[in-house]
């Protein structure tokens, strides 16, 4: 069976204390599950980084940075650099998040220097793509998504494809008011994104995960889940109780097990 992946992005939501107790409860509840069948990992928020780090098994649940500066030191104002995330021993940083993109005004040419200095600092670099409801509307989705894949993966080679994760998170589909793809559409997209990815790095883009992202709960996710082409899964709010997401990974493997994924 190959290796499912489920993570979560905390976003602004817990503080250290909350954080804490969060990453204790999952790591006790998922600790009898085989890492050899499933990546799990969790995005906190800065300040509740080091505690994360000093307290969580790190061969169980994988920490990572929302958000990361290119460069590694200099007048960057309210910025995190790459040396200051290494301090820490973070295992993965994220980039190009749509509240990044689309809140903060960030750009696919930024995207690409973080994940460039992600790969290049030894972090896993989580690159996240998604079209607009407009882009959907006019038929767009599909040049959105590899218009956000050339530029983001700009220089990136093929000998860093194994320490590169995708997360297709469709803008229209994340928040409060997401409505969630259906899994045909999601796994209509992935194909276009893994075909993407190995025009982009060859067969080591064959081996690239790519993540769904997008008002999965507990109704859906074992129908994103059983498509061959989704690889994981990157969970809001429905995993932000550790009991409410042990029991969605427990039962998306079952049921990727039935499917003979």
């Amino acid at each position: 069976m190959k290796k499912i992946y489920f993570g979560t992005n905390l976003k602004m939501y817990k503080d250290i204390r909350e954080t804490k107790r969060y990453l204790s409860d999952l790591e006790a509840r998922t600790r009898d599950i085989s890492r050899a069948e499933i990546e799990l990992f969790v995005l906190p928020s800065f300040t509740s980084l080091p505690d994360a780090c000093r307290n969580t098994d790190r061969r169980l649940i994988r920490l990572g940075a929302q958000n990361m500066c290119w460069e590694e030191q200099g007048q960057f104002t309210g910025e995190v650099s790459p040396l200051m995330l290494q301090e820490l021993g973070l295992d993965l940083v994220m980039a190009g998040h749509s509240e990044r993109r689309h809140v903060f005004r960030e750009t696919d040419k930024e995207e690409n220097c973080k994940v460039r200095s992600a790969l290049e600092h030894g972090f896993t670099a989580l690159l996240c793509i998604g079209e607009t409801a407009e882009e959907k509307e006019c038929g767009l989705s599909d040049a959105s998504l590899r218009g956000q894949l050339l530029a983001g993966l700009d220089g990136i080679w093929p000998g860093q494809a194994p320490d590169l994760w995708i997360a297709y998170e469709p803008v229209w589909a994340i928040g409060v008011e997401g409505v969630p793809a259906t899994a045909e559409y999601a796994a209509e997209k992935h194909r276009v994104i893994r075909c993407c990815l190995k025009a982009l790095l060859g067969e080591a883009g064959a081996q690239v995960p790519i993540l769904y992202g997008g008002s999965v709960n507990p109704d859906n996710a074992d129908e994103f889940i059983t498509c061959a082409e989704i690889d994981g899964m990157f969970v809001g709010r429905s995993a932000w109780q550790a009991q409410t997401f042990e029991k969605m990974i427990r039962s998306a493997l079952a049921a990727a097990r039935r499917a003979g994924k």
